[in-house]
């Protein structure tokens, strides 16, 4: 569940341990955008590139999902009865999102690509209460206006320095991946638990890899043999470190502190992205992006103090 009745406080040995494996995750996942750019150096599209990705991620996903699964025996029945929907939310969050994301890059900076995919903290908080009917609280409801203003001015200060239709294309394409993976974090957040983390993320994550597989032979063929060399290591860098690894430590942290809890702690991630963009790409931002960014950050992290003193969410009581 996004966030139980009795949610743990923020000081509580779960919450520590869900928050470190949430910001942890967010960190390595935000490592994604540079290694994408920095592979575009080297006439690679989108599409081929999240092909390597997911391939080289595939093995470890089936090899930890029967391990588990060989480990619980009792969760093969359950996972049976939820399969349908842990494979869509897989290809939902993890193909879709990750496709539209690495579009997105094609257009933008990896500054701005971070800012836009990051109102994803929001867009969950919104889906719980359209989906799970959890009503936010005042502060929640300040930050996602607060979140939103950040983001407005954030993008307007890229608008001044870059092509505004190749801006506009790519933050829209990068806008979609975050609507669609906080579609993923909120059925995640319901179906973790329930599944076994271990379980629910490698067969999500498999259906992922599938799916993009496919998605790539059907536009270019099963050629694995026409990149130069860094092309493979780059995907390899985006597959161990920017998806295996960081795909476990968030499912993991949502089980513990719950969907929202999760993403709000991701506002790590910018930060992360904009310090590394600087150093591994050059990018330079300018103080409109900077004031922007640090509103964003502002917005979230009000999120997360209304998660720590008012755990307890009213539901909207059902129409029956």
């Amino acid at each position: 569940m996004s966030n139980p009745p009795d949610a743990p406080s923020l000081f509580s040995r779960p919450y520590l341990i869900g928050g470190i494996l949430a910001c942890c995750g967010a960190i390595l996942f935000s490592t994604k955008a540079i290694f994408v750019k920095l592979a575009y150096n080297y006439e690679v599209d989108a599409v081929s590139l999240l092909m390597l990705r997911m391939l080289f991620s595939l093995p470890v996903f089936l090899l930890v999902g029967m391990l588990a699964l060989n480990r619980r025996p009792e969760k093969w029945h359950i996972l049976k009865g939820h399969f349908r929907l842990v494979i869509f939310l897989g290809i939902l969050g993890y193909y879709i999102a990750s496709y539209f994301d690495l579009e997105g890059l094609t257009y933008i900076d990896a500054s701005l690509e971070r800012i836009i995919l990051f109102i994803y903290p929001t867009l969950v908080i919104l889906l719980n209460l359209v989906f799970r009917k959890l009503i936010p609280n005042k502060i929640q409801i300040s930050s996602v206006i607060i979140t939103y203003v950040g983001i407005i001015i954030a993008f307007r200060g890229n608008l001044m320095i870059n092509d505004q239709q190749l801006v506009l294309k790519g933050g829209l394409l990068v806008l979609i991946s975050a609507f669609t993976y906080s579609l993923y974090l909120v059925g995640t957040g319901k179906l973790a638990g329930t599944v076994g983390t271990q379980i629910y993320n490698s067969f999500a994550m498999t259906a992922a890899s599938i799916a993009i597989i496919v998605h790539n032979s059907l536009i270019h063929g099963f050629n694995l043999l026409s990149f130069v060399p860094e092309v493979y290591g780059y995907a390899l860098l985006i597959s161990f470190f920017s998806t295996i690894i960081p795909s476990y430590l968030i499912v993991e942290g949502i089980r513990l502190i719950g969907a929202n809890n999760s993403s709000i702690i991701g506002s790590v991630g910018p930060i992360s992205t904009i310090i590394l963009a600087v150093i591994f790409l050059g990018e330079a931002l300018t103080g409109i992006q900077i004031i922007g960014s640090l509103i964003v950050i502002i917005g979230v992290l009000l999120t997360l103090v209304s998660s720590r003193k008012e755990t307890v969410h009213k539901k909207i009581p059902d129409e029956n």
